[in-house]
């Protein structure tokens, strides 16, 4: 018996759907103030948070793609004051909207039985300071991980070389008891979990079916279509083997369809949708047709695979790759116009000034009169965002179109 016909979506109508669901189409008007920006982080589920201030933070460039308006000292707020946001990980460290809280517990309860196994091989028996670090924290208030540590305490060579307290508060906070009220620049300030998170979210418990159903509902509605891979990654709250039983199931009763995508080399991925993918990516609006720099960790790019099916964009950060064999450069960012990334540029700020030293446009992809003037546009939107006064370029920034060549992998000296 032959299979039933699926779906099929060009590879057009897939980029369209998913630069829109990843809120990078023309949005329209903005809702103004801190509603409408806890409406964008609420559309895209969580904004991951980084260290690296090469031009600006990560969870700031993220924000700024998609919202003109948006300057990073309106973030803090929405966690240190108006709990509207509280941060914990999905695929890493993150800042999601507090009312999904309730549906992290599963994730606390597996970092725990994790990070306990973990922690015992990497440096021993830690669990003597949970009760110090608690007991501090419950009668002092908040406080960073280096406030609490004995006079005794040594660095232990292991874990990024953590003192057993700051073990213990990272422990604490990955399993719940702790939560990030504030930062002291990007140093966390933890305290009770209970005393950070509001009530109508702390003191509700959710059943581990309704958590499965609300995690891979919303994943699905945030990526379009997907893999129950996918769909399982997406939060990193469900497992695999959950995301497969419930896509299962909701195939069964007719509740989502299985699709097939086109992917920039023309082949078909199948994948799963809800009923009418085809009239949500026609009813999608393009995206704008300037360009737009985004971060390494911009949701649209942090599945990387699922980036080069969709637009045959290859991209691999560089940070941590020796620098005579990194291909582009040390954090080096890629430049999405209308529904196309058209290249990757290195640029950081010096001196007041944000300072381009190399773009690498896709092979085919032309940086005439129309496209450079678009992207001095932009670097100027980004200078002003960043706080420099001007943009410079350095010799011979413009490179040939295509990739550079892989680097000599013989062991370099110093």
């Amino acid at each position: 018996m032959s299979e039933p016909a699926r779906l099929r979506l060009s590879n057009a109508d897939a980029r369209r759907l998913f630069l829109h669901r990843h809120a990078l189409s023309d949005p329209g008007p903005e809702t103004p103030g801190k509603a409408g920006l806890v409406e964008l982080i609420r559309r895209l589920g969580f904004v991951q948070v980084d260290s690296i201030a090469t031009v600006e933070r990560a969870h700031h460039m993220i924000l700024s793609a998609r919202r003109r308006s948006y300057r990073p000292k309106h973030l803090a707020p929405l966690l240190e004051r108006d709990r509207t946001l509280f941060e914990h990980w999905t695929h890493d460290a993150s800042l999601i909207p507090t009312e999904f809280f309730p549906h992290w517990r599963p994730r606390f309860a597996r970092d725990r039985e994790r990070l306990a196994r973990a922690y015992r091989n990497w440096q021993g028996d830690f669990a003597h300071r949970f009760d110090d670090v608690l007991e501090h924290i419950r009668a002092n208030g908040a406080a960073q991980a280096r406030e609490m540590a004995g006079d005794d305490e040594s660095r232990t060579g292991e874990m990024w070389s953590w003192t057993p307290s700051k073990t213990a508060v990272e422990f604490l906070w990955r399993s719940g008891e702790l939560a990030v009220c504030s930062r002291s620049g990007f140093q966390k300030r933890f305290d009770l979990a209970e005393r950070v998170i509001p009530p109508e979210h702390f003191d509700r418990h959710p059943s581990r079916e309704e958590t499965i159903d609300w995690a891979c509902r919303g994943a699905l509605d945030r990526l379009g279509f997907a893999t129950s891979g996918e769909i399982a990654a997406f939060w990193e709250t469900v497992t695999k083997a959950e995301a497969r039983d419930w896509c299962a199931a909701r195939l069964a009763e007719g509740a989502i369809e299985e699709v097939e995508i086109e992917t920039a080399s023309g082949a078909q991925r199948r994948a799963y949708a809800w009923p009418g993918l085809d009239e949500a990516a026609a009813a999608a609006p393009p995206a704008p047709g300037r360009l737009r720099v985004l971060s390494p960790f911009d949701p649209a790019l942090r599945d990387r695979n699922r980036a080069e099916r969709l637009f045959g964009f290859f991209y691999r950060i560089e940070i941590y790759v020796p620098a005579p064999r990194r291909r582009w450069g040390y954090y080096v960012f890629p430049l999405l116009e209308g529904d196309r990334l058209v290249g990757r540029i290195d640029m950081k700020r010096r001196d007041g000034r944000l300072e381009v030293s190399a773009l690498w446009p896709e092979a085919g992809v032309a940086f005439g009169k129309g496209r450079l003037a678009r992207l001095e546009a932009e670097l100027a939107r980004v200078a002003r965002f960043c706080g420099c006064e001007e943009v410079t370029f350095l010799d011979g920034w413009l490179r040939a179109p295509g990739h550079p060549p892989e680097p000599a992998l013989e062991t370099v000296d110093g």
